[in-house]
């Protein structure tokens, strides 16, 4: 059993009200959806649209405590009332929980918030050694030995961005964890095991639009081949890169952050590299034929997204047997940090609606 600590070392136990989310209509009635749901704002960070409050989200009472599982010790932070449900927000790469500062501000006022330092990033200690230590497997002993120590009764609500997505697909398709989620929402992330399968299926039945999509999101990933790479990553993000990445992110994505960049953000991103080294070919080679949701699944899609083609998500409902609500909108990759306060209604939307109906499908 995993042990959690306070931060003073001690052990320890444990807006307005949205309107309900309908199910999209389809033609066999399940409630199931794949089709967008477009917002209307434009490109722009929620602080300077009318739906944001002008000061950002109100501080919340933010309490920090520790969890010791799988030889790492994870940082862990809580908002709100711990008697509401657990909305638990896993981050993505380069990032630490920061990124989600905003967001679960605004989620505090109504739901128990939970964020967590994926292991090797901001204050969470990192594996030794680091190959083979940020596996999809020892990934998800982390998630339910978070979730146990904040809910240990209560399923939660699970909202992942980028590798917290990616990790969030494989929380909510393993056989171990049924029973610990109670819904999942994704944003720029999509799963390994989809991914490998979308890939293959191109290969099976070439086509014109197939050939032009792959062509399309190999230029996107051009990345993913440069973080494979011995050593030069490392080096990069802990000297020039590290140093310049704040700019590019400002530049490439028009946003500003006081409390961004971190002081961990050279070493994040060169522990972080590993996640792709760890899981990225295995899985595409090898995707999994059962990579099926046992939850209601959320899709939020950045139409803008550098890294990743919203086509890629084109077969998820496939994927989703219990229910898909995709979402469309129009930003670029880093939502929780652009439009913060529409991701945040979003969440509460689907959050309300899954706790209405009780664990039912929808």
């Amino acid at each position: 059993m995993p042990e959690r600590r306070a931060e003073d070392g001690t052990s320890t136990g444990h807006d307005d009200d949205p309107e309900p989310l309908e199910a999209a209509d389809t033609p066999d009635g399940t409630g199931t959806a794949d089709a967008p749901d477009r917002a209307e704002a434009a490109d722009a960070p929620d602080r300077t649209t009318p739906s944001a409050a002008p000061d950002g989200p109100a501080p919340a009472d933010v309490r920090e405590s520790w969890v010791e599982t799988g030889g790492v010790r994870l940082r862990v932070l809580e908002r709100g009332d711990a008697a509401r449900p657990t909305v638990l927000l896993v981050h993505g790469y380069p990032d630490s929980q920061e990124v989600w500062g905003e967001v679960a501000g605004f989620l505090a006022d109504r739901f128990h918030v939970v964020t967590y330092d994926v292991r090797g990033h901001g204050g969470s200690s990192a594996p030794l050694p680091l190959r083979g230590g940020f596996t999809l497997p020892k990934l998800t002993d982390d998630f339910l030995a978070v979730a146990h120590a904040v809910s240990p009764t209560r399923p939660v609500h699970l909202v992942g961005h980028d590798w917290g997505s990616v990790q969030g697909w494989e929380f909510a398709t393993v056989g171990r964890t049924q029973g610990r989620i109670a819904s999942f929402t994704s944003i720029s992330g999509p799963s390994l095991d989809h991914l490998g399968h979308w890939y293959a299926a191109r290969g099976r039945h070439p086509s014109p639009e197939g050939l032009l999509q792959l062509v399309d999101q190999g230029i996107k990933s051009w990345y993913i081949g440069a973080l494979h790479l011995p050593r030069l990553p490392e080096l990069a993000w802990r000297g020039p890169l590290g140093r310049l990445w704040p700019r590019l992110l400002r530049r490439a994505e028009k946003l500003t952050s006081a409390t961004y960049p971190t002081a961990s953000l050279p070493s994040d991103a060169a522990n972080g590299a590993w996640l792709y080294r760890d899981n990225i070919l295995p899985r595409l080679r090898r995707p999994r034929p059962d990579a099926f949701a046992h939850v209601p699944v959320q899709l939020v899609v950045p139409t803008r997204d550098a890294f990743l083609s919203p086509y890629l998500y084109d077969e998820v409902g496939h994927w989703t047997p219990r229910g898909l609500r995709r979402r469309a909108v129009p930003a670029k990759h880093w939502v929780p940090r652009s439009r913060p306060r529409l991701l945040a209604n979003w969440i509460t939307e689907f959050v309300a609606r899954q706790e209405e109906l009780g664990g039912k499908e929808g």
